[in-house]
């Protein structure tokens, strides 16, 4: 019965796509179960905080559970290939972002999915910027500062990377300013930080979330975000693009993505609900005590989204 109920819904979605049902009837058939969100990652990260913010929301808007299953591993890319064998049904959904979705997939010896034609991406959630810290021990107070002294030292300068799209952005500021700039690669952001704060390791490009508590204790210096715009809660520290860069401006992204060929009209439904979850009190909150950006953006302009950066 239950398989005869979900087939019967999905398939009022799909018939809604092409204008044969009214769409709102198709809509309010479903969800008639509970829909599974993998989160690919470990619970307690940004993927898996923002993942149970909107889930919350969405439980509440459609009356029926959305619950979170964390299923980690290889950068993101077993829990979300979980997805894109899925029936497009809406009950199974990933927390996507750019490490499962764009840099993983490249950086995979044989290709698990394709990020593009094997999702439907539904929405932006948001994510944090990269920032450049370094050790206050440091003879340098800003960025120009930084790249003055790594100029003078014969050996050149290292810098710690947590892997994926922080390390994008040290490697293509490394390239933007031709300095000698040798990375340190680290299972993790946290490791990252803890050899800078112990002066292990004299800079790193880490996510401004991963390192936001040392900044305000002051056991790291800031010199450059990778945000559109500057971070409310480190106003003084300049965008990359301000500097000079503006090829440096992006977030970690994270977001709500299913398998291919979703029903459009329930995949517009999705997006406006967790655009209007991020909007919510609790969102907002999440997203200003995370350091995170996010972009209001519909199904199809977040989908060209992805493709860019990838």
């Amino acid at each position: 019965m239950k398989h005869h109920r979900a087939w019967g819904a999905y398939a009022l979605l799909y018939a809604a796509s092409f204008g044969l049902v009214p769409a709102a009837q198709a809509q309010n058939a479903w969800p008639a179960k509970p829909v599974r969100v993998i989160v690919p990652y470990a619970a307690g990260g940004s993927a898996d905080t923002l993942g149970r913010v909107i889930t919350r929301h969405l439980s509440d808007v459609f009356k029926q559970p959305f619950v979170i299953e964390n299923r980690g591993g290889a950068g993101g890319l077993i829990g979300s290939q979980m997805v894109a064998r899925a029936d497009p049904d809406g009950y199974t959904l990933v927390v996507s972002g750019v490490g499962s979705h764009v840099v993983a997939p490249i950086q995979a010896p044989e290709k698990p999915f394709d990020p593009i034609n094997d999702f439907t991406h539904i929405a932006l959630l948001g994510g944090p910027p990269t920032v450049l810290v370094v050790n206050p021990s440091l003879p340098v107070k800003d960025e120009k500062g930084f790249v003055a002294y790594v100029k003078t030292q014969p050996k050149g300068v290292s810098w710690g990377s947590p892997g994926q799209y922080a390390s994008l952005i040290g490697e293509a500021y490394r390239k933007a300013t031709a300095l000698d700039l040798v990375q340190i690669l680290y299972k993790g952001a946290n490791p990252a930080v803890a050899d800078v704060v112990g002066n292990q390791v004299p800079s790193a490009f880490v996510t401004l979330t991963t390192a936001a508590g040392n900044l305000r204790s002051g056991r790291l210096r800031p010199l450059a975000v990778s945000s559109t715009q500057r971070i409310a809660d480190f106003p003084d520290v300049p965008t990359f693009k301000e500097l000079g860069y503006p090829q440096l401006t992006g977030i970690t992204w994270f977001s709500l993505s299913g398998p291919a060929h979703m029903p459009p009209a329930l995949v517009a439904r999705l997006n406006a609900e967790v655009r209007q979850a991020l909007q919510s009190p609790e969102g907002k909150a999440e997203l200003v005590k995370q350091n995170m950006e996010t972009f209001d953006w519909d199904s199809a302009t977040f989908t060209k989204y992805v493709k860019y950066e990838i």
